[in-house]
This record gives C-alpha cells, structure tokens and sequence, in this order.
C-alpha cells in the first residue's frame, strides 16, 4: 500500500489498515501525550494518545522529517 492509497481510504478505513497490517516501532511520551508509531510498508503513521483520558487525538501520516526524528535514538541537537 503506497501512502496515496492509504489517505484515499475513508477515515474508519484508515483505522482499520493502522491497527490491523500496521507494525508497531515504537512509542515516545512527552507530557500527557503518548505517540505510538506504526510502519506500513514504506511511510508511517503516528497515534497520539492522550494519557490521562486514554484517548486517541488523532493521527498524522508522513514518509519522513521531524515527526519520524522524534523516534530516532539519535540524540537531539541544541
């Protein structure tokens, strides 16, 4: 599945495709947001839980740049 055909699918279908085909990487938290990061073939989605409600806010999908660097264990520049 390309990334074009994963935002052509409907919102509950894009759902579906990250928690059924989608592979777990990893999981950031940084304040009361946890970023739950899934690969699909060749791009990524990341879920942003909310902690305290144990809530999903949303999610956002990309190939790479600063959402997929958040995930790296490349230490941060200043």
């Amino acid at each position: 599945m390309t990334l074009y055909e994963y935002k052509m699918l409907s919102e509950d279908g894009q759902w579906d495709t990250v928690f059924s085909i989608g592979k777990f990487l990893d999981i950031v938290i940084e304040g009361n947001s946890k970023y739950v990061l899934y690969a699909i073939d060749k791009f990524f989605v990341e879920v942003e839980w909310n902690i305290e409600n144990d809530q999903i806010v949303g999610k956002g999908q990309f190939k790479c740049g600063a959402t997929l660097d958040r995930n790296s264990n490349d230490p941060k520049e200043n």
